[in-house]
């Protein structure tokens, strides 16, 4: 069917400065842009600025995996899964890029904690 297509697109505004600088990038790189915008999004690193309303939605992601993997582990200690195989593995997914985006963001913020004069990649935020 023309016109229809199995994954979302995901797309967004820039200023003309910022499209060169992107394009610049994507040429350096030898890599098509689709591969480089998957790759920029996924291993890019952020220099996170906290804010309450941030850990507030980090507390409700958690809080819904915390159900989730309750009612699972209730159901695995009652052998009565109710849960189909393709459920479970949602919900492994779920999970696991949401831990994953959870390091990402601990990851950003450690220039917070960590000890300036051992921290090689210190002041790149």
């Amino acid at each position: 069917m023309s016109g229809v297509h199995k994954y979302p697109t995901i797309s967004f505004r820039i200023s003309s400065r910022e499209r060169e600088e992107i394009e610049a990038k994507i040429l350096a790189s030898g890599m098509s842009k689709r591969d480089y915008f998957v790759r920029s999004c996924i291993y890019n690193r952020v220099c996170v600025v906290g804010k309450k309303e941030l850990i507030y939605q980090l507390v409700e992601e958690l809080k819904i995996m915390q159900t989730n993997i309750r009612e699972v582990a209730e159901q695995l200690e009652q052998a009565e899964i109710t849960l189909s195989e393709e459920g479970l593995q949602d919900m492994k997914n779920d999970c696991l890029d949401m831990l994953k985006a959870i390091i990402w963001l601990l990851d950003g913020a450690s220039y917070l904690w960590q000890d300036k004069e051992k921290s090689p990649d210190s002041g790149n935020c």
